[in-house]
């Protein structure tokens, strides 16, 4: 489920993991692991995404909802995006 977005968004965080759309993005997918904490996230924030990349957010809000974050798929590009952020 997911698999393209995710993998789109994994491309757009490696490729330029400190830009803004890169961070926004990964810490939007990084609150929707947390469904306890009501996924706090400042919306705000989407401002700094082209109209693309918002597409992206709002499939991602779609994917949470229908339960992505508890899949393997989700938790493998987490990892990658992860990654690119430490190392970044």
């Amino acid at each position: 489920m997911g698999t393209r977005i995710l993998g789109q968004i994994v491309e757009l965080i490696e490729e330029n993991p400190h830009s803004a759309a890169a961070l926004t993005l990964y810490a939007l997918v990084s609150t929707m692991e947390y469904d306890g904490a009501g996924c706090l996230f400042m919306l705000s924030k989407l401002s700094d995404l082209s109209p693309e990349q918002r597409q992206l957010a709002y499939q991602l809000m779609e994917l949470m909802v229908a339960g992505a974050p508890n899949e393997d798929g989700w938790k493998k590009a987490k990892v990658k995006m992860d990654t690119a952020v430490r190392q970044g």
